[in-house]
């Protein structure tokens, strides 16, 4: 009798975990597919380009030299390390993206086996023809820093009147309808970090792509600006 009511009890634990492998599997959260015309669609829609992270997990060089808009570069060697930086995103919307969709496949799972609620895995740049930038863009956490540090060249892409009330430490004021305004106050050395933001990362954004094609290499757009950063680091004007 006890042998038997030890291997029924057996019996019943194997089961149990089974039934549990089973229900994990069912319930393991997985990444949703995009198709490259939708997230063009998303990058050039001024609203809702807002409620997403892009992240491209290409390498450096294959995101240097073109990649979506609103794209930030994160390589997939080191998402792992960086997940910290986006802490603050676990809840929003996020869509990777590479080559093939093989890199930015394994990404997204990274991510979601990290607490990261909406991800999704989008078409690669091989795979559709997206809208190509060269300038790069940085989240807010890269903007703080380089305030800090004190070396990059800030330009405030808005109205003239929020930027004499305040703006980054030694900005310049430059309309996104007259992005030349800004070659009269850059310096000669087409390497010089240059940093673009104003409300929202639209306007910013197109003073940014000027200054990449007029062979600056070292443009970063801020995705976020001040509207959505109540703490962007805005210096008050005396």
């Amino acid at each position: 009798m006890r042998k038997t009511l030890l291997a029924v009890s057996k019996s019943v634990m194997a089961l149990a975990m089974i039934l549990s492998l089973g229900a994990g599997s069912v319930f393991a959260q997985e990444a949703s597919s995009m198709e490259g015309e939708e997230l063009e669609k998303i990058e050039l829609d001024k609203k809702k380009k807002e409620k997403y992270l892009v992240i491209d997990v290409r390498p450096e060089e294959e995101y240097d030299a073109g990649h979506l808009t609103h794209a930030i570069n994160i390589p997939l060697e080191e998402l792992e390390a960086d997940l910290s930086r986006l802490e603050e995103y676990k809840e929003m919307p996020i869509v990777v993206y590479c080559n093939t969709g093989k890199k930015s496949g394994e990404a997204a799972d990274l991510l979601l086996s990290n607490g990261f609620t909406d991800v999704t895995n989008a078409a690669g740049v091989k795979d559709f023809e997206y809208t190509l930038v060269p300038f790069e863009s940085i989240l807010y956490d890269e903007v703080v820093a380089a305030v800090e540090e004190g070396k990059a060249i800030f330009i405030d892409a808005r109205d003239a009147k929020d930027f004499e009330q305040g703006s980054l430490p030694g900005a310049i004021n430059v309309p996104a309808d007259t992005p030349e305004v800004a070659l009269e106050q850059l310096p000669e050395d087409k390497e010089t970090e240059i940093i673009t933001f104003c409300y929202s990362g639209n306007k910013s954004a197109v003073i940014a792509e000027f200054l990449a094609n007029e062979g600056y290499t070292n443009v970063k757009n801020s995705l976020y600006g001040t509207k959505e950063k109540d703490d962007f680091p805005i210096e008050a004007a005396e």
